[in-house]
């Protein structure tokens, strides 16, 4: 039968130089992919604009009983009969650190995929970068970048992608000081104790965690027939199947129970889980995981998803 997948990057796995420059080459059309996801999730948003202490104005409203007359703005006020305070927007930046794992299994891609989970890993990365960078938070990479805050903090960060290629696995994290959020996005597929052996020390050190789960349709469906080889990418063993479709539903519980109790695992230390599919828009997991970064209402939680 047909192939249904592929490896979308052949550079032997020895050649560490050649998949940096492959991945760098790959980082300025992502950028542009992110910076419009962003800009089609912004237009029909306001982020997490809202009331506080700060510097900039933000709106008028109609002054309450109680308030401080120092508030009142006269000018707006003298244009009809009502009296107007002036809100200024809640500044409250802080940082958040983003990171991708660019694992070799992140590189497939199956027919019924629209991209990699390598291609929408870092797209998704580099747009929740662009978006938090306009609400004026501090973003950083671990290894890669230091928190900065600035308007073009996701341009920097595509720079420093270039540079500084992710690497596979999870981040190294002694870098990440304070309170914190921390965003994994990546296809963790090894077993999910060993990812919570790393992943339960960060939550004891106070950081708030965000896991997005890439995954391609075929890794769930498992559409495969007849006698087929699987190859795994990353310690190349190979498995052959004389009648593939025979496993199709041992394998879909295996995977789905792996994916439950990660997810459960993951919501038990307070931390979120987002699976995301390579044919579904990237703007869906976009949206879910900032909905949360700005604290808005209405966010679900249960089964340890947004």
């Amino acid at each position: 039968m047909a192939s249904i997948g592929q490896t979308v990057e052949p550079t032997p796995s020895g050649d560490v130089l050649a998949r940096a420059q492959a991945r760098a080459l790959l980082i300025p059309d992502c950028m542009v992919e992110a910076r419009r996801i962003a800009n089609t999730v912004i237009s029909g948003w306001h982020g997490r604009r809202r009331r506080g202490m700060g510097e900039n104005f933000w709106q008028f409203r109609p002054y309450s009983d109680g308030e401080s007359l120092s508030r009142i703005d006269w000018r707006r006020s003298a244009r009809d009969d009502h009296t107007y305070v002036r809100d200024r927007e809640w500044e409250a930046a802080h940082t958040i650190w983003l990171w991708a794992d660019l694992s070799p299994s992140m590189m497939y891609k199956s027919r019924f995929g629209t991209v990699s989970k390598e291609s929408r890993a870092l797209v998704l990365m580099l747009a929740l970068a662009e978006i938090l960078a306009r609400s004026g938070e501090r973003i950083g990479c671990p290894g890669v970048m230091e928190p900065v805050s600035s308007r073009n903090a996701a341009e920097q960060l595509a720079t420093a992608l270039i540079h500084s290629p992710l690497q596979g696995g999870l981040p190294e994290t002694p870098m990440i000081r304070g309170w914190s959020d921390l965003v994994l996005i990546g296809d963790f597929l090894d077993p999910a104790e060993r990812i919570m052996g790393r992943l339960g020390p960060l939550a004891r050190r106070g950081l708030r965690g965000h896991v997005v789960e890439i995954a391609d349709p075929a890794e769930e469906n498992f559409p495969y027939a007849g006698r087929t080889e699987f190859t795994d990418p990353e310690t190349g063993e190979k498995l052959t199947a004389g009648r593939a479709e025979i496993l199709r539903e041992a394998y879909r519980q295996a995977y789905f129970a792996r994916r439950d109790g990660l997810g459960e695992s993951l919501r038990h230390m307070g931390w979120i889980f987002t699976p995301h599919r390579t044919d579904h828009l990237a703007s869906e997991a976009l949206v879910a995981v900032h909905m949360y970064l700005s604290g808005m209402p209405g966010r679900a939680t249960h089964g340890g998803q947004l």
